[in-house]
């Protein structure tokens, strides 16, 4: 286990470094010092975007590993809980009526709509600890909150508007600054502090429920906390880069047979590999090819798509 968040942790220092020198335009190593006039690419554009990447990574692995292990289901993802289409949703009303041409305004409207989806699905699942009823409630805000997106795009005021907010759900760290750091860290740090708290419930949970509660496990207390710490983290990471899915799918089934089965094993291998994983993707983007930069977004669809299609061949494969 030490090897592998060793081995994680290395790879992700090279895999910074590389974000920080990669791009359409290299920038060498000479370039840091404060007399080049290059090390303004890398102090404004490059190390905030590399540091994003980093921090958005950790935020939806780590919250993709505690979803997995809460709903004992591989094939959950953060996105089940609505958190991510209601911080969508909330990010796409500030763009619609014209409120994000300050800086702040977007992820602040952003995490508005991941905390209401958090008050609805705690009082939609009440206090009883189902996991059925916390699924369906989760899959039904999602549902809600995309007609609602839909919608907005639809009626969008002006053409610009609605390119606007598709071009955003598209996901990217694209012209991110400090501000968007400055807004993303202390939110991610203290939901992935709260998503820490789940790890011995967690393992717990793998007993069965009522093992569980035999042996001192609160499932209400269980459900808060993953509200909590998934709505902090997953909505600091969709405020700040837009919708990107997967990472949270991915990263848990990629360290799990490094890691081992115990839920509570795969939580910072699944952090530290999400944020390995996002900030290589974007690399990625940045040195394709093209004429405007692929979208983050669409790049991890472009690889998480056919990876659960691989997880349910498989899954057959292993009931059949």
């Amino acid at each position: 286990m030490t090897r592998l968040n060793i081995g994680l942790l290395a790879a992700l220092l090279v895999a910074a470094a590389l974000s920080v020198a990669a791009g359409k335009v290299w920038v060498p190593w000479d370039a840091w010092t404060a007399a080049d006039p290059r090390s303004i690419i890398i102090v404004e554009l490059r190390l905030p975007r590399t540091i994003l990447a980093l921090l958005v990574g950790a935020a939806l692995g780590l919250s993709g590993a505690v979803m997995q292990g809460y709903l004992r289901n591989p094939l959950a993802d953060p996105g089940l809980f609505g958190v991510s289409s209601g911080a969508a949703l909330g990010a796409v009303l500030s763009l619609y009526f014209g409120y994000a041409a300050q800086a702040w305004l977007l992820p602040g409207f952003a995490l508005a709509g991941a905390g209401a989806t958090m008050a609805l699905l705690a009082l939609i699942a009440g206090r009883s600890g189902s996991l059925i009823l916390f699924t369906l409630a989760g899959m039904i805000l999602t549902s809600i909150a995309g007609s609602l997106t839909a919608l907005a795009i639809s009626l969008a005021p002006t053409p610009f508007v609605s390119s606007q907010i598709v071009t955003w759900l598209m996901g990217a760290l694209t012209d991110r600054s400090w501000d968007d750091v400055t807004i993303a860290l202390p939110l991610i740090v203290v939901g992935a502090a709260v998503l820490a708290m789940t790890a011995r419930s967690l393992d717990a949970l793998t007993l069965g429920e009522q093992a569980a509660r035999s042996i001192g496990v609160d499932p209400a207390r269980l459900q808060g906390l993953v509200i909590a710490g998934v709505a902090l983290t997953v909505g600091a990471a969709v405020a700040s880069a837009g919708v990107i899915g997967f990472v949270g799918l991915m990263v848990p089934h990629l360290v799990r047979p490094l890691a081992g089965n115990r839920p509570s094993a795969i939580l910072l291998p699944s952090a530290l590999g999400g944020a390995l994983l996002l900030t290589l993707a974007d690399c990625l983007v940045r040195l394709l090819p093209t004429v405007s930069e692929l979208r983050l977004g669409i790049a991890m669809s472009m690889l998480g798509g056919p990876f659960f299609l691989y997880l349910l061949i498989a899954m057959r494969r292993r009931l059949a």
